[in-house]
């Protein structure tokens, strides 16, 4: 009868579960094909990107699309107006 030792070497996966030699080789070519699929931005790419964030983040801060604080509050008054009036929590 063979007796076996475990050494304790196994790699482990992100979630810390054992994974076997297959399971790392597998991962290793997942990885490598999701650099190819989903390349970093570099170089003019990531400008073109940084620039896209840009004038999006500048159009949300100048943009008055009823997102005001003012224009909130007033909003909250009317639905509070009109459930003072409108429901039984308030005496109606």
């Amino acid at each position: 009868m063979a007796i076996y030792k475990s050494t304790g070497k196994a790699a482990k996966s992100a979630s810390g579960a054992s994974m076997s030699k297959y399971d790392v080789e597998v991962e290793a070519r997942l990885q490598a094909l999701e650099k190819q699929a989903h390349p970093v931005p570099t170089g003019a790419t990531q400008k073109k990107v940084d620039d896209r964030l840009a004038a999006l983040e500048a159009a949300i801060h100048t943009h008055d699309g009823g997102s005001s604080d003012a224009t909130l509050e007033d909003k909250v008054s009317k639905i509070v107006d009109w459930l003072q009036q409108n429901t039984s929590f308030y005496g109606h």
